[in-house]
């Protein structure tokens, strides 16, 4: 593996970090400073077998980061996410970026999506494997009674950005 990037952001939801590799394509994140937490969930293949190097900013990611928690939702979408799995996850991944901001689905109707209708249980697998949080927002994704279900980042992380979401359709 080449060299990664890893940088954290103070934000209204709690210190954010991404790890990218050299071309600034998002590799992890999520709401830790805890550079090891986040290469936990990274598949191996695209795990760092060097440490990080840390940069103040990381351009784009960075900028994109800062505009989202700042209420411009939308900002996330054009970020390019690399996370390696079996076909299924590495596709419901993909299906997880098309749920708008501000609209929040369960887990039934998010398997249905991803093209598997009666597996609620392997949409929140997906959910749960994501390494790179925000960005594949798999915050939208609910039980099907509105509760919120798990969040790797804490539920009252998960609460803060759906409701940063709702409040932000005005904004975007």
């Amino acid at each position: 593996m080449t060299t990664t990037y890893v940088s954290t952001e103070d934000t209204p939801a709690g210190p954010f970090t991404a790890v990218v590799d050299q071309d600034g394509v998002v590799l992890a994140s999520g709401w830790t400073a805890d550079v090891a937490e986040l290469l936990v969930p990274m598949h191996a293949t695209l795990r760092p077998t060097t440490e990080p190097v840390a940069r103040a900013d990381l351009g784009p990611v960075s900028a994109a980061v800062r505009a989202y928690h700042a209420g411009d939702l939308d900002v996330i979408d054009g970020i390019e996410v690399r996370q390696r799995s079996g076909e299924f996850l590495e596709h419901a991944w993909r299906v997880l970026r098309k749920v708008p901001a501000g609209e929040p689905i369960s887990y039934t109707a998010y398997a249905a999506m991803a093209g598997r209708p009666d597996a609620p249980r392997a949409a929140a697998s997906a959910c749960a494997r994501n390494a790179a949080a925000l960005f594949v927002p798999c915050h939208r994704i609910i039980r099907t009674d509105g509760t919120l279900g798990g969040f790797r980042w804490g539920l009252d992380v998960k609460r803060w950005l759906l409701a940063h979401e709702d409040r932000g359709d005005a904004r975007r």
